[in-house]
């Protein structure tokens, strides 16, 4: 029976990931900053452990715990949405910290046993702001385009070890915390300047028809680390089907 660990699990696409593993006989080790047991269903094929991404300590720990794995999901991630002018740099580190840091150091941790037994995957989880260019978040979006760049550079360095390597990427989520989660983080950041733009882009984002949803994004992940090929990248949701499938097309008319 296969062990996977996920991060960032409280909710969203971390729990829904989780529940899924669960659902299909896996052994699942779900992880977030404050364990909640009661969020996924009662089973001895569970384990609910405390972790912090951005803690070397608190990675060695949970790892400790949970012992041998065949499959990291690095979903732990923050949100941002603002001016990039009014960002603070010390704000612009704390999500780099969690959403690119976080990841890198969670897989570094991983690769010893992976490589050692010439088996495992790991699947990054980034977003389809990466797939095409959205206003009002571009240290979000520098924060996931380097994890996009470092998967893809990993996914041929693991390859001789047998350790398969993959990217999801979720589209806009309306019904996730990703705004609600990060509301501190974001005061002040739309300088009355800013304004008038700020509200035409929320504007538009509740005229989205094709959104995504948890449960995309854990079919996604559940396919990238099932999937033997050497495919790396694998857009969830609707939306982001579309931004991918246009990115393709786009990238194929440019000239060489």
């Amino acid at each position: 029976m296969k062990t996977v660990l996920v991060t960032g699990c409280s909710s969203g696409y971390g729990l829904e990931t989780a529940r899924h593993f669960l659902s299909q006989g896996w052994n699942v080790v779900a992880t977030m900053r404050t364990p909640q047991e009661d969020l996924l269903p009662p089973s001895d094929r569970l384990r609910v452990l405390p972790l912090d991404v951005t803690d070397a300590a608190s990675i060695d720990a949970v790892l400790e715990a949970a012992g041998p794995i065949d499959v990291l999901v690095n979903n732990a991630g923050i949100g941002l949405f603002g001016a990039f002018e009014a960002t603070p740099m010390a704000t612009t580190r704390e999500v780099f910290e969690t959403n690119t840091f976080g990841v890198i150091a969670m897989t570094q941790a991983v690769l010893a046993q992976f490589r050692a037994r010439r088996s495992g995957v790991i699947v990054n989880v980034t977003s389809s702001a990466t797939l095409a260019p959205m206003p009002l978040v571009a240290v979000y979006t520098a924060s996931k385009t380097a994890v996009e760049g470092f998967t893809a550079s990993l996914a041929h360095e693991l390859e001789a070890f047998g350790v398969r390597v993959k990217l999801v990427q979720p589209g806009y989520a309306p019904t996730t915390s990703f705004t609600s989660n990060g509301q501190a983080r974001m005061q002040g950041l739309i300088p009355e300047a800013y304004a008038p733009f700020a509200q035409r882009v929320f504007a538009s984002f509740g005229k989205l028809q094709a959104v995504t949803v948890a449960s995309d994004v854990a079919q996604a992940v559940w396919h990238a680390a099932n999937d033997t090929s050497g495919r790396l990248r694998y857009p969830a949701g609707a939306d982001a089907v579309a931004l991918a499938g246009a990115a393709a097309v786009d990238g194929q008319r440019a000239p060489a």
